[in-house]
This record gives structure tokens, sequence and C-alpha cells, in this order.
């Protein structure tokens, strides 16, 4: 992504307290509370804190000490550009002790939702234009027919719902992964944002990929803020579940103790992709799951509901890919399929691409290929099961292979009852168990 488009998606940095659009006392309390919890007394450091401009910053210590609640050390710090100091106050003590008895958030100051939303538009999945270079390159890994192609591409520059389908073990899940790493750029995710007073912490160092910043030199009173650091700049985002989603991981996560909120999984993949894998394998039926997404994929929007029930609407930017080894047709009705804007069937490999797979997969293993064994399998092997072939047998077969060698004590090699015994691995045999 060229250094033009990141200036047009960065979010400016406030350049003073008027266009925080935060609630003064929530400002001041959480100043007071950073204060508190790791006994900050410059400036320039409770800046880096609260992620916001020194002189915004200022205004906040200012006004604090308006009401009696900071008072300045009198002295000046050598070591830092000959900052003054401040401290609190008792009454600020009492203040910032009140505070954390209401929410234990401090640190990073939230960005009010209506300002977030502002951002989403800016950064939105939706104005990426995926060619079919980036696609074919991000899929370089993977063996794949060119008609896919032709389908993915048009699915992933929509920005649109896709659903994959088909028999297991053709890599529907190596796909996904690849169509993540086509998007290429990246995307500013908030620390946390703010809703009628309340603090949901959204950026997560387990989902999000921060992409490394040159720092800030904290001597300096005049620093270069490319963009508000109340956001971290990420690699868009992916989030991936599988058989352990269930739908109440879709709302807010509410901590008692700090009396905070933490961002669902699809909201903190705004901007990203979201990956339902294995669906059917959930304890909730696919029609509930997909029942729950209709909202959010034809409105661009998810509600959310707080501990006091008031609902509320989130932007919901996401592409979200549904996959599945069941039909379509088995596990949704009609109308639920219809809210999928995609519907992408993914088929096991032709003969031709399966031996493409055995080869790079043999070469990159370091195991040397053998035509009498090949042979073997595709005219012994393959005939028993109807000549099905799935990209993840070859994979399969070679690490078996090698698995025998390595133990019988004899070079990586490949022969007819090489494959034998790794194709007896490969398939459970229909019979009665006596008990």
């Amino acid at each position: 992504m060229n250094m033009e488009t990141t200036a047009v998606m960065a979010p400016p940095a406030p350049r003073g307290l008027a266009e925080m659009r935060l609630p003064i006392v929530m400002m001041r309390d959480i100043l007071l509370k950073t204060i508190f919890r790791k006994n900050i007394e410059l400036v320039s450091e409770l800046s880096e804190a609260i992620c916001l401009p020194i002189p915004v910053t200022q205004e906040l210590v200012d006004m604090a000490r308006s009401q009696k609640l900071l008072e300045a050390t009198g002295t000046l710090s050598a070591t830092s550009g000959n900052e003054m100091g401040y401290q609190l106050t008792d009454a600020g003590k009492t203040r910032a002790m009140d505070a954390l008895s209401q929410s234990e958030y401090f640190g990073a100051m939230p960005v009010p939702l209506d300002v977030y939303r502002e951002q989403v538009k800016r950064q939105s999945i939706r104005n990426i234009q995926v060619t079919r270079d980036q696609l074919t390159r991000a899929m370089g890994h993977l063996v794949l027919p060119d008609s896919l192609l032709d389908h993915l591409g048009p699915a992933v520059s929509a920005g649109r719902s896709i659903l994959m389908y088909g028999p297991p073990g053709n890599g529907k899940s190596s796909i996904s992964n690849g169509i993540r790493d086509a998007l290429g750029d990246n995307v500013y995710v908030p620390r946390a944002i703010e809703y009628s007073g309340q603090v949901i912490t959204v950026y997560d160092p387990i989902v999000h990929n921060a992409v490394e910043q040159e720092p800030d030199d904290p001597t300096q009173l005049r620093r270069r803020r490319r963009f508000d650091s109340r956001y971290v700049m990420c690699e868009r985002p992916t989030v991936i579940t599988g058989g352990e989603l269930s739908l109440d991981m879709l709302d807010l996560v509410y901590n008692p103790t700090a009396r905070t909120y933490q961002a669902p999984l699809q909201l903190k993949s705004t901007g990203g992709i979201f990956i339902i894998d294995d669906l059917g394998r959930q304890a909730e039926p696919p029609q509930a799951i997909i029942n729950r997404w209709i909202v959010p994929l034809e409105e661009g929007k998810d509600i959310l509901g707080l501990q006091s029930g008031e609902k509320f609407e989130v932007p919901f930017d996401t592409l979200v890919i549904f996959s599945t080894n069941f039909h379509p047709n088995e596990i949704f009705d009609q109308a639920a399929l219809r809210r999928i804007f995609f519907k992408i069937k993914i088929d096991g490999p032709s003969q031709e691409n399966f031996l493409k797979i055995f080869a790079l997969v043999a070469r990159k293993k370091g195991i040397p290929l053998d035509e009498p064994s090949l042979v073997h399998l595709l005219k012994r092997k393959y005939p028993t099961i109807e000549n099905v072939y799935a990209n993840y047998q070859p994979i399969f077969l070679i690490d078996q292979m090698i698995a025998i060698c390595e133990f019988e004590g004899i070079p990586y090699q490949m022969t007819p009852d090489l494959i034998d015994r790794a194709w007896a691995n490969m398939f459970v045999k229909d019979e009665t168990i006596v008990k």
C-alpha cells in the first residue's frame, strides 16, 4: 500500500480537548487514575501513557490543577527537557481511588464510538481492490485450478460474505488464509472505544499484529504525531474460529471486577476477515449461527448490548468467510443462503494437480519420487476409493512414509510397500468390533 493511501486512512490526532468528544469528567478521571496507578509525574510521560498529544495532555493537567486535584512538585527535571513535575493532591488521590472503584480502566484515552465509525469508513475492507496477481501470489503455495481464482477474486474485492463448501481436506482453511495474505495493507485499531460513558477495549495483541513504528523521542516536547496514537497501526486482522464458536462469543464480554467491556470477536476483526471454519461442528446449529449474522451482513452494522440492557449499533466492516464440509442445502434454508453473497465449491484436485502437489511435497520433505510407486498408488490404491483425490493426501502419505523410514532406520525412500503401509493409516475400515 502506498504512503498516500496511508495518509488518507490515518486518524488525525486531536488538537485540543474540544476535539476529543468525550465526557470531560471521564477524561479527567482517566488522567488521575493513570497518574495514581503508574506513579507518573512528567507531562511527556503522561502523554505517552494516555496516548494523547502533549498540548492536549497539558490542557487536562491544567484543568485538574484548577480543580485542586493536581499540584506542581516545584522541581524541574534536567533529564527531561526541564519539565515541571506534577503530583496528586490529597483530594486528587481521593478522587482517583473513587474513580477506580467505579472502573479500573486507566491508560489510553478511549475513542468515541462515533469517531471510530468515521475511521472505519476511511479504511473499509470494501475499499480494497484485490487484483488477480495479488491473489495468485498469496495463493502461490497452493495448487489450485484457474477457475477457482475466477470465483474468489470478485468475492474478495467485493468485501462481502463468502461460503466455501466441499469435501474435507481440500484446503478451504488454507485458501481462507491466502485471502487474508492477499489483502496486504494496514488498518488502525483503537486501543479502546467509548459509548455512553462505558469503555470497551478493542486492541488485542492475540488478534492484532501491530506494525512496528519508530518510537518518538520522549525528551522532545514537539513530537511527530503521524496519527492519533490512541490507535495501533496493524495488519488487517484475521479472526479464525472453528467448532468452538458459540453465539455468546459474539457478545460484549463484561469484566465485573474491572467494570469494563471487551469487544467481541467480530468487532475485533473490523477492517479484516472473520473466518468461521468447520461450520456445522459447533454446538449451535448452522442456521442459528447464520441468523445471528443476517443484520450485520445486510446492513453493515451490528447490535451489541450493555449490562444495563441498553442496545447500541457498532460498525460491521468485515469479510466473513464461512467454510463447511456439508452441502449448503443440508444445513441452511434458502433465506439464509440468499444472505451469503458468494458461494464457492472447493473440490478435490484433478489427478494432474494431485501429482503436482505430491511432487511439491516430496521435494520439500526430501523424499525422492519413485515412478513404480506412483503407478502403484494411482492404479492400485485410488481405484479402491473411486479415484477421489484430496489435497491433504500427499502430505499425509509422505509424512507416513518418512515416519516408517525413520523407525526402520533406512534412508528416506518411496516404494510400493511403503505406499501400502502409509495408505493403511489414511482410512479406517468399516468393521464390527466385538465387545
